[in-house]
């Protein structure tokens, strides 16, 4: 009963002080400084208890039990003190292993604003994995291109009429010259990254393969990099 006990105290340390990170606070405790008061609590009851209970008579036993203990409290304090470096490993490793396009958020609590990263595809491109209006889109990402175009079947799913759309607005694609519609989106999000009110354009039907991410987002965004196989966003 007792080794439960000292179990959910830590349980209850470790999840505030990752939940919490470095702002939050509970009662105006930081999630460190509960992690360290469960900590504590846990070694004084198992301490306790083993003066007073299963270790009567056995002082020896007691002592070798909560080394034991001070130990793993140790071992837990030095792991949330690492916690932004473990994180960003892990998201490394996550970048290698997910699909291209999915966004891994990459974001630290010291920089305040939110980062991902997204992997090259096979055939050289970076397509990005976003919600439109909350619907799911895939978008090649075109520094080419001055906005987001969306081809018919993308603005349907997102919730355009795509029937009462005026294809007025020249355009060329790699297909050559054509014509769009010009609409506005709620908002684009890519991971924790949101931006809203975006202006787009929505190509005739047969004319786009894909649908871009235009330069009209990256601008709005605090700045995007190409390194090698990732390209980094960072945005609010």
């Amino acid at each position: 009963m007792v080794l439960w006990i000292c179990l959910l105290l830590l349980l209850v340390g470790v999840i505030a002080a990752f939940t919490l990170g470095d702002g939050g606070t509970i009662a105006g405790m930081g999630g460190d400084m509960i992690a360290g008061l469960a900590a504590s609590l846990a070694l004084l009851v198992y301490f306790a208890s083993s003066l007073f209970g299963d270790y009567r008579g056995r002082l020896s036993g007691a002592v070798r039990d909560l080394a034991l203990w001070a130990a793993l409290a140790l071992a837990l304090i030095v792991a949330y003190s690492f916690r932004e470096e473990a994180s960003m490993l892990f998201n490394r490793v996550a970048g290698e292993l997910l699909p291209p396009g999915q966004a891994i958020d990459v974001s630290t609590p010291r920089e305040g604003y939110h980062a991902v990263r997204i992997r090259k595809r096979g055939d050289s491109h970076f397509a990005a994995r976003a919600k439109i209006n909350g619907a799911s889109v895939t978008l090649l990402v075109d520094t080419g291109a001055s906005t987001v175009v969306l081809k018919q079947a993308d603005a349907r799913a997102v919730g355009i009429d795509t029937a009462q759309l005026s294809y007025t607005v020249p355009v060329n694609t790699a297909n050559g010259a054509t014509y769009a519609a010009a609409v506005k989106l709620d908002e684009i999000a890519i991971g924790p990254i949101v931006v809203r009110d975006v202006e787009a354009l929505v190509s005739r039907p047969g004319a786009l393969k894909e649908s871009l991410l235009g330069m009209n987002f990256l601008r709005r965004l605090r700045s995007y990099e190409f390194s090698g196989e990732f390209l980094t966003l960072r945005g609010t």
